[in-house]
């Protein structure tokens, strides 16, 4: 078996993780079940770009009881966990591509093994395997069934690629599932952001002004976490809506050029490039705190930041001290990518439950109806995304009501009125 990890020493420590994400992954568990007996994905070979974390690992084990051969690297070179890709491959026997802190080169080098076992299913976080394999691998497009999407990110790109006819297989967009997004991007990012910024500065957030850029759901996570630990919350937004949105929900709203002056701590939740740009490092006070929480470490502008930095060093992990050219210090976390993944340990397993249970089934849907569908970006089927509320809500042991005959009938009338 090929694959390309840290050390396989690390698995049996990584196999204990992740018997402790599944303890909270109900749903998952549900799915694995059935997939162990109905085989679905049986022969199916799946290439995979994920953050390899505890939670990952308890989706490709449960790809993989469902008959699939599963192939997996890093969506992103800060998110592995070592010791989790090391139990995969050691205890799973799934082939794994990823090293913690890996550089530009291995990380493409690792994308194209996965893409060297032939998918026949893309399972992507941030489009980077689509994107490789519609650019470098286009003699192998033909052969692929489907994919999906795990991020707001990759779907942008995604869209954009099937806008300008260049998508060559149908894909689902996991992340716009109400299932994923209304759960994963608010309550997981809002606690696993805030936990990554604690851990890599130890810096208390109470009293201490705290910027947000970007009101989408990971947004609203952000901001109200950091409410919650007693920040004063400034938001900034290009959309109208949604800046309307967060002055309604209690925070402040400005221009990032008026933000930059007075923020203690920053993070970026966009989706966007150069976010925070060289002008706005500048105003910045000293001591200011600049973190990423979108999918790439583009949205903080750093390349024009080391233009006005007169020196650099690493002053404890993940924590980089730009001094710059007006004597002010500006703190980097986590190289400007995801901080809750590079300096913790991204989402709790519970809200990945249902992320992954949409992977999973999307996945499924995907060998059943893939060949049927047209090579856009769909959404996630609406039975598919309800049949994993009601699981979660069981496995929460809470019931819910349903319509009565009348309530149905007076939902799909027009006749009565008040």
């Amino acid at each position: 078996m090929n694959y390309h990890i840290k050390d396989e020493a690390l698995a049996d420590s990584g196999r204990l993780r992740i018997e402790w994400a599944a303890m909270s992954m109900a749903v998952l568990n549900l799915i694995k079940e059935r997939f162990s007996k109905e085989q679905p994905l049986k022969g199916i070979r799946i290439g995979a770009c994920l953050h390899v974390t505890t939670e990952t690992a308890a989706l490709m084990q449960t790809l993989k009881a469902g008959g699939a051969e599963v192939y997996l690297c890093a969506s992103n070179p800060l998110s592995t966990q070592d010791d989790v890709a090391a139990s995969l491959v050691v205890h799973d026997k799934i082939p794994v591509f990823a090293i913690k802190g890996e550089d530009h080169d291995t990380y493409y080098e690792h994308l194209r093994a996965v893409i060297a076992a032939d998918p026949q299913i893309t399972m992507d976080d941030g489009a980077d395997l689509v994107s490789t394999l519609h650019t470098e691998r286009k003699d192998l497009l033909d052969k692929i069934i489907g994919g999906t999407e795990e991020t707001t990110t990759g779907v942008i790109r995604l869209k954009a690629m099937a806008k300008e006819g260049v998508l060559h297989y149908p894909i689902i967009a996991v992340n716009d599932a109400d299932t994923k997004h209304l759960f994963d991007n608010r309550y997981g990012t809002g606690q696993s952001t805030i936990d990554g910024i604690i851990r890599a500065t130890n810096r208390l957030i109470a009293g201490s002004i705290f910027v947000v850029c970007g009101y989408g759901w990971c947004g609203k996570g952000v901001a109200m976490r950091a409410k919650g630990h007693g920040a004063r919350v400034i938001v900034t937004e290009v959309d109208p809506i949604r800046a309307l949105e967060a002055v309604m929900d209690g925070f402040e709203v400005m221009p990032i050029a008026e933000a930059a002056e007075v923020g203690d701590f920053f993070c970026t939740v966009t989706g966007n490039i150069h976010v925070i740009r060289q002008e706005h490092f500048l105003r910045m006070k000293d001591g200011a705190i600049v973190a990423n929480s979108g999918h790439f470490n583009v949205e903080l502008d750093l390349e024009a930041l080391d233009k006005v930095t007169k020196a650099k060093r690493t002053i404890r992990p993940y924590v980089e001290e730009y001094l710059l050219e007006n004597q002010r210090r500006v703190y980097v976390l986590g190289e400007g990518r995801l901080i809750n993944l590079a300096a913790a340990e991204g989402h709790p397993s519970s809200v990945m439950d249902m992320s992954f249970a949409n992977q999973a089934l999307c996945a499924e849907y995907m060998v059943k109806m893939g060949k049927k569908l047209e090579k856009k970006v769909y959404g996630v089927p609406k039975e598919i995304d309800k049949e994993i509320a009601r699981l979660k809500l069981s496995s929460m042991d809470i019931s819910i009501d349903s319509l009565t005959e009348e309530q149905k009938k007076y939902l799909s009338s027009w006749e009565m009125g008040t």
